[in-house]
């Protein structure tokens, strides 16, 4: 005989799979950041190289604020963020590379001329407050701030992971399906859509009822309720 689930039960269960979905979207809190010291705007799950971006925009002094979350590819290893002003590949990109150096973690700064050029030095904009962090799991975390073009809607960013630190700079990275696809545009600024046009208080007083402070909440009801009948017929 097959188990018998409650109607109740299952509205329970389909309104928790609801809310999760709509916290997964939107919450940022699960992401959580070595220190737990710095608060962002906005945060994204990477698509490659289990990463993480918080960030938060400044429009006024046209400055972008970032914490940078992976776990390098081995022990002692590397990671690196960077945003290329002028391709969306490794070859421009202007990175922050941060390794664990006598016990000590530390960013360094590498403007990528070319894939065979690599070299430690300042790049093409101006970065501030660069630090870093690991945690007893060997993520890594870079913090930093850096200057974008002003009014800058986008931008294109790089990440990439790496094995560890050979003559003092990063040993060359693996070159897998999620290496290579470490790339992709992160937008600063969402645009909104046109607002529709507002009713006129004609049609706004005709669509409510004597109980107008009421009406919302009547509708949400009635939506909850209809689910909750529908789902007794069912069963």
């Amino acid at each position: 005989m097959g188990s018998y689930i409650s109607p109740s039960l299952l509205l329970l269960l389909c309104l928790s799979v609801i809310l999760i979905s709509a916290t997964h979207a939107t919450d940022c809190s699960s992401l959580k950041l070595a220190g737990g010291k710095k608060q962002y705007s906005n945060c994204t799950e990477l698509p490659t190289l289990n990463s993480t971006l918080h960030f938060t925009y400044n429009a006024t002094n046209s400055s972008l604020s970032i914490a940078f979350s992976a776990p390098p590819s081995k022990p002692n290893g590397w990671i690196a963020w960077a945003v290329n002003p002028t391709g969306t590949g490794m070859a421009g990109a202007q990175t922050l590379l941060a390794f664990k150096a006598n016990g000590s973690m530390v960013v360094k700064t590498y403007n990528i001329s070319s894939y065979s050029s690599i070299v430690e030095g300042k790049l093409s904009f101006d970065v501030w407050d660069l630090e870093a962090e690991s945690d007893k799991d060997g993520k890594i975390v870079i913090f930093g701030s850096v200057k974008v073009a002003a009014s800058a809607e986008k931008l294109n960013q790089v990440w990439q992971v790496g094995p560890g630190i050979a003559d003092g700079g990063p040993m060359k990275h693996d070159f897998g399906k999620a290496n290579l696809a470490a790339v992709g545009e992160l937008k600063l600024v969402e645009k909104l859509s046109p607002a529709a046009p507002t009713p006129s208080p004609s049609t706004q007083a005709s669509e409510k009822s004597p109980n107008s402070g009421h009406w919302v909440s009547g509708i949400n009801a009635g939506f909850w309720i209809s689910g909750f009948i529908s789902l007794l017929i069912l069963m």
